[in-house]
């Protein structure tokens, strides 16, 4: 009995850890996300600053399971919406095990990046340095790697690892880093998730995503989606009603388009995403409204930061 309780023991023990992503806006942190856990967990667009919570990817291997906290891009800005998505990224990093910096190569070491490393000084022990976008012409992947080994003293060489996250160069290493830190324990979530996101958070993020990537200047910005009914049908259907909010009247045409060409576009793209992530079928109603200064109201702030 004493010999199957330590087989049990053992099956069910692997490395587990919650490991927070951070980086400044635009380094690949969602795209990293994605190609690890191998589905589309967190928007990725050119639009800075995209992703606004701390959004959750599963990672499960023969050596154990990897939770991944996708946080906002860290930004020196005293905005209030973005005071707020700082604190999102630091409550994570008190809360996690270990810490994956993605560091866009492309860039020179500027102010918000000696600001991210004042921030991890104190959890060198625990990250892992994850050296982005090698696989562009303008890379200075060496530069930026000695900039950060001046600070960051502490970390060990095996730590840093050249990635290009978009054409999965590095993933794999990246993770073997992570593991090798990694504590042992029982797992968090079953092998079959790959994220913890609720339904209704999932459509909002898809329509949200499907509308950034169409909408141009400071328009995707001024957006957020509010799921106002959710109903299952059926076993097979299920029905949701959203709006997709902005600031005033002109962005709301904009956003509805001519003919309502633009709202049609973003409607039918996110019912063809959502109908590749859930099983049943998705019927969505969306809507255009207008919610004057939303950024600076703590009841929306609340519901959409988390």
């Amino acid at each position: 009995m004493e010999k199957e309780n330590k087989i049990e023991k053992s099956e069910k023990e692997k490395k587990v850890a919650v490991v927070t992503i951070i980086g400044r806006p635009s380094s690949g942190k969602s795209t990293f996300l994605n190609v690890a856990t191998g589905e589309n967990v967190s928007i990725v667009s050119a639009v800075p600053q995209t992703t606004r919570n701390a959004i959750r990817g599963i990672v499960n291997t023969s050596l154990g399971q990897l939770v991944f906290v996708d946080t906002p891009g860290y930004h020196d800005s005293e905005k209030k919406m973005n005071l707020r998505m700082r604190s999102v990224v630091s409550e994570r990093l008190s809360e996690s095990d270990l810490v994956l910096y993605v560091v866009d190569t492309t860039r020179e070491i500027g102010e918000e990046e000696r600001l991210i490393l004042e921030f991890l000084w104190s959890y060198q022990k625990k990250t892992v340095v994850a050296l982005n976008k090698i696989d562009c012409d303008n890379s200075k992947k060496d530069a930026v790697k000695a900039k950060i080994r001046e600070v960051l003293l502490e970390i060990p060489e095996e730590r840093f690892v050249f990635v290009s996250a978009k054409n999965d160069l590095g993933i794999d290493e990246t993770l073997r880093a992570l593991y090798s830190l990694a504590p042992t324990g029982e797992m968090l979530y079953g092998e079959e998730f790959y994220t913890d996101q609720e339904v209704d958070f999932r459509i909002a993020e898809v329509i949200r995503g499907e509308a950034i990537n169409r909408l141009e200047k400071e328009i995707p910005h001024c957006i957020y989606v509010r799921i106002d009914d959710l109903e299952m049908r059926s076993e097979r259907k299920v029905w949701c009603r959203a709006s997709l909010c902005v600031e005033s009247e002109s962005q709301k045409g904009i956003v509805i388009g001519k003919g309502a060409s633009m709202i049609k576009a973003i409607r039918v793209e996110s019912i063809k995403r959502l109908r590749k992530i859930f099983d049943w079928k998705i019927d969505l109603d969306l809507q255009v409204r207008v919610d004057k200064n939303w950024r600076q109201k703590d009841r929306v702030l609340d519901k959409i930061l988390r």
